[in-house]
């Protein structure tokens, strides 16, 4: 498994400015808690599926089952 960004930068760059304006919380999310605190409660559940390959969802971070 293997978790990388994004490789589109402007993506990258724009979902960075949205979590420093949210104090590091997911600027896809209305909500502000513990589990939209970037990386996101619903990503860390992906990554902690086997068989889960693909996008968090603001497409900040990428989850492949390569190494």
């Amino acid at each position: 498994m293997k978790i990388r960004l994004n490789d589109d930068a402007e993506i990258v760059k724009t979902i960075r400015e949205g979590l420093k304006a949210r104090d590091g919380h997911c600027p896809c999310r209305r909500e502000i808690s513990e589990d939209t605190k970037c990386m996101c409660k619903e990503f860390r559940d992906q990554i902690a599926d086997p068989n889960y390959e693909g996008y968090c969802h603001c497409m900040l971070f990428y989850k492949s089952l390569e190494e």
